[in-house]
């Protein structure tokens, strides 16, 4: 099992909308993201904002480069997508603003716990060759 489990049709989705936090280094309270992800074609390997990520076990993957842990998990209706005990300002793709509103009805612009920022685009071949090296 990879770090997000996909069905056959799950791989066809060239992006989702997914919650990024980083863990390695904090509890429950790392830096956090709202944004499209992107998938290889396989479904093993999650590419967001200039990283790759890979992994072992739902959610908590690794990012290939760093090794640091990630949490990577779908959008939570109610919009409560930090653990119970985690608090920081998450930052939102401004692509994802519209999406994000109308899943959960919480406005994001003029909210402070949100800060809508622009995401660097994945060089997906940097990472293909990492990843063929490891092999």
């Amino acid at each position: 099992m990879m770090c997000l489990v996909h069905t056959q049709k799950d791989i066809s989705v060239k992006s989702e909308l997914k919650y990024i936090e980083l863990k390695s280094g904090y509890s429950d309270d790392g830096p956090a993201w709202i944004g499209y992800v992107e998938y290889s074609k396989t479904g093993k390997t999650v590419y967001f904002d200039d990283k790759a990520f890979g992994g072992k076990v739902h959610g908590g993957c690794s990012e290939l480069e760093t090794g640091d842990i990630y949490w990577i998990t779908g959008i939570k209706e109610d919009g409560n997508n930090r653990h119970i005990f985690g608090r920081g300002v998450i930052q939102i793709q401004d692509t994802a603003v519209e999406e994000y509103e109308l899943l959960t009805g919480i406005s994001v612009r003029g909210n402070k716990d949100f800060k809508v920022v622009t995401m660097k685009a994945t060089d997906k071949k940097r990472f293909e060759k990492i990843l063929n090296e490891k092999l």
